[in-house]
């Protein structure tokens, strides 16, 4: 049976889905912002005798040099949108530019959970664990390891030296690797898809760039700060964990009726029903085993009205031409976990 503490965050997420564009349902346009405050309130300020990790000029190369940083507010250093800016995959006429309020071309974002057989280290049978925030193209398929932003070796001492240790914990405790350390996964995750994600381009933090939204603002200049490599960093996991705070798929799952269980068989389209009408957009699914019968993974996919950064996340209404990479058979198990020997 779920907690109580589970039930009310589902219900809480539930009731707070109301549409941010016509004919496209929004389940966080009101929690969603409140959460990633939350979180950004829970993260303490990096102390400028912090060392991160800079990148080189060339956004291709490994970043392995550090110098001194500035206090950075996670998303703070973020550019700053209009509201009423085109939903990514969405667009009207062609994208000619770069922008960094337009998430192009990889606009259709998915995040994904998994269930893995084995219960983690510090880690309960009921967690799904997030895997990773994709940036889909628009019609499904996929670009991987872009350059867009610079890429990272180091992702945890990029995020110990901005001082984000409540981040890092939580991501110990949800974003784990099956195989190997969280350490490599992280850095797996951000640079295959975080550096095809162009609103994290160093362009975008940089008042004075004419990519920036803020940069013939004089107000703003004193407001935003000056950029310093692993932002991107900070504010790609923050605002992964932040959706994945709101998608408590385990609790989705059992207040249908859905449980672990060894021997019972539940109908594909009823567990993706569940979770469509949870989150309120299209979720594929894929599972393991030899015969493809074994509940793994699940994938939430948005579009974005604005920056990855602080942009609205909108729940997709359709796959795209490519985007069902369902591979199920009709009748799935739900297996429980088993404490890892």
């Amino acid at each position: 049976m779920p907690s109580i503490r589970s039930v009310l965050a589902y219900a809480s997420n539930f009731l707070a889905q109301v549409p941010i564009l016509q004919d496209i349902p929004n389940p966080f346009q009101s929690s969603f912002s409140t959460g990633l405050h939350g979180i950004g309130e829970s993260l303490s300020h990096p102390s400028s005798d912090n060392s991160a990790y800079y990148n080189n000029n060339d956004n291709n190369k490994n970043n392995d040099a550090t110098s001194a940083i500035a206090t950075y507010e996670p998303l703070s250093g973020a550019p700053s949108c209009p509201i009423n800016g085109p939903l990514s995959c969405h667009n009207s006429t062609p994208v000619d530019s770069p922008s960094c309020c337009f998430i192009h071309p990889g606009g259709r974002i998915l995040l994904t959970q998994f269930w893995d057989r084995e219960i983690h280290v510090g880690g309960a049978e009921e967690d799904w664990t997030l895997h990773g925030l994709w940036p889909d193209l628009c019609d499904g398929t996929y670009d991987a390891y872009c350059g867009m932003a610079p890429r990272f070796n180091n992702i945890t001492e990029v995020l110990a030296a901005y001082n984000q240790s409540d981040l890092l914990a939580f991501m110990d405790r949800y974003w784990v690797a099956d195989r190997g350390s969280n350490a490599k996964l992280w850095m797996h995750e951000y640079n295959k898809h975080a550096t095809c994600i162009n609103t994290l381009a160093p362009a975008c933090y940089d008042v004075s760039s004419p990519l920036s939204d803020t940069a013939t603002t004089s107000s703003s200049l004193s407001i935003k700060p000056a950029y310093s490599p692993g932002q991107e960093v900070v504010d790609y996991f923050t605002r992964a964990t932040g959706l994945f705070k709101l998608l408590d798929t385990y609790t989705a799952l059992s207040l249908s009726g859905i449980t672990p269980h060894e021997r019972t068989h539940y109908p594909l389209e009823e567990v993706r029903d569940t979770l469509e009408r949870f989150s309120g957009g299209k979720v594929v699914l894929r599972c393991g085993g030899r015969h493809h019968d074994e509940l793994h993974e699940a994938w939430y996919v948005y579009f974005v009205q604005g920056s990855l950064q602080t942009g609205q996340f909108v729940p997709a209404q359709d796959y795209g031409a490519h985007g069902d990479a369902n591979n199920c058979v009709p009748w799935v198990k739900y297996l429980p976990k088993r404490h890892k020997r």
